[in-house]
């Protein structure tokens, strides 16, 4: 079995449990109830991590369209868990935040995976964390 055959092997071994505990990431106590999944992660990293975002800016970003995106953004603004204001600038435009009652914990729920890859990606050098972030991204787009 050559090495590529070999990591391939490793590799379709372990996504399937990477995935699984990501799926069973514990969501904290105060967002327990909320219907809340690891899809909306992703979405919670781009308002915590980049600040208040538009809702075109965000479908880009998740590459979704729009129309997903404001679904979701409906769903939790409802549940408190966003804020929906409008663009002093333009007032057709709503633009997303995060609420500052649920920040703290959006922020410990997102910090664990955080941690994680610390633990991961520290001991490796800046050009070997580049080639690990393109090999992901690569993976991604053709599968």
């Amino acid at each position: 079995m050559s090495s590529t055959d070999e990591s391939i092997r490793t590799l379709l071994l372990l996504m399937p449990r990477l995935v699984g505990r990501a799926k069973r990431a514990k969501i904290p106590d105060e967002l327990a109830g909320m219907n809340l999944a690891p899809r909306h992660l992703s979405l919670f990293a781009y308002l915590l991590f980049d600040g208040p975002l538009g809702v075109n800016e965000l479908a880009e970003r998740l590459e979704v369209t729009p129309a997903t995106v404001s679904l979701m953004v409906g769903e939790l603004s409802r549940k408190g868990i966003l804020e929906r204001r409008e663009d002093p600038a333009d007032r057709r435009r709503a633009i997303i935040t995060l609420a500052d009652a649920h920040r703290e914990a959006i922020d410990n729920w997102l910090a664990r995976g955080a941690r994680a890859w610390r633990v991961a990606l520290e001991p490796l050098t800046d050009e070997q964390r580049k080639l690990f972030v393109q090999t992901l991204r690569a993976y991604e787009d053709a599968i």
